[in-house]
């Protein structure tokens, strides 16, 4: 079994449901989005660079999406908590999925770094020179 699957099927409902909803969501955005195991948590990569993770928070045991460079996300539901790179979005799985929100949060992280890739793509630059996608190369 795949340490990617051995994840999900060890989760107890209702986060099992939950976090296997939000990774349908996830690797729907785009052709270029796959899923890893990073520090034991799934890990989502656009263009093999990770942009956001999948986790449940100790205190309250809900699932919640890490994005990796949350502080160039506006959303206001995003949570920027102790880190000042990354926040988070606290999903609770008694709840219907903020589809909208979800898609909103995943969208923007994924079309910046296809706008500045395909920039960099046009004035012949073989890797980005945007702090924002430092991420990605």
């Amino acid at each position: 079994m795949q340490e990617i699957q051995h994840f999900y099927l060890n989760q107890k409902e209702p986060n099992k449901s939950c976090l296997l909803a939000l990774r349908h969501i996830i690797l729907q955005q785009d052709a270029d989005v796959s899923e890893t195991i990073k520090y034991g948590m799934p890990c989502f990569c656009y263009r093999k660079k990770a942009f956001c993770y999948l986790w449940t928070d100790k205190r309250t045991t809900f699932p919640y999406l890490l994005m990796v460079e949350g502080k160039h996300l506006d959303q206001v539901q995003l949570e920027a908590g102790q880190c000042l790179r990354m926040k988070t979005l606290p999903i609770d799985p008694q709840e219907d999925l903020p589809i909208n929100t979800i898609g909103d949060i995943l969208i923007a992280p994924n079309s910046l770094c296809r706008n500045l890739l395909s920039r960099s793509k046009k004035i012949g630059l073989t890797k980005p020179r945007s702090k924002y996608i430092k991420f990605l190369h």
